[in-house]
């Protein structure tokens, strides 16, 4: 089976590609097809993410093995695109270049028949251009509020930095 994904880089603008390819490509190949559609050169960092039906951001699927080793890590070339992507669970999210931060909303939109004579993966669809700059991202915690240091009285003012017996507890 072929799937139809829509990937939409999450701006204000319209910027979104449709790209087939088949069921059992793993997600590497998903992401060589994702980069080079964009106009990326494939050479950073990146990550798809499970998604449930709000995008809310589920388990990593990472492109290179960066734990510590003591976590199981899922990798792109060893996951298959249909052990992740279903009709139950539609959703990815895709983060390219960590630095900068450009991160996509991937959508199964359609499970349809190999079509004789077509090559796959296909970009089918190309609408609007990728920007110079990735879009900002306003990043919070989850119930924290601002920390005010007049609120707290054991706040400790880091520029009196003499107190803190560092030579003391040196080894």
């Amino acid at each position: 089976m072929i799937y139809r994904f829509r990937i939409i880089l999450d701006t204000e603008e319209d910027v979104f590609r449709d790209i087939e390819i088949e069921q059992d490509a793993t997600l590497e190949q998903f992401h060589n097809v994702i980069t080079q559609s964009f106009g990326f050169d494939g050479t950073e960092m990146a990550s798809f993410y499970i998604s449930d039906d709000q995008w809310n951001q589920g388990e990593e699927i990472s492109l290179f093995d960066m734990s510590d080793g003591n976590q199981p890590v899922r990798l792109m070339n060893e996951t298959p695109l249909i052990d992740v992507a279903h009709e139950a669970s539609p959703r990815l999210i895709y983060i390219y270049d960590f630095l900068s931060m450009w991160t996509f909303l991937v959508e199964l939109a359609e499970i349809a028949e190999y079509e004789n004579g077509r090559e796959y993966p296909n970009v089918m669809y190309i609408h609007g251009q990728l920007p110079d700059n990735a879009p900002d991202k306003e990043f919070k915690a989850d119930g924290l509020d601002e920390l005010n240091e007049n609120d707290d009285e054991s706040f400790m003012n880091l520029d009196e930095y003499e107190d803190l017996g560092f030579d003391e507890n040196w080894n």
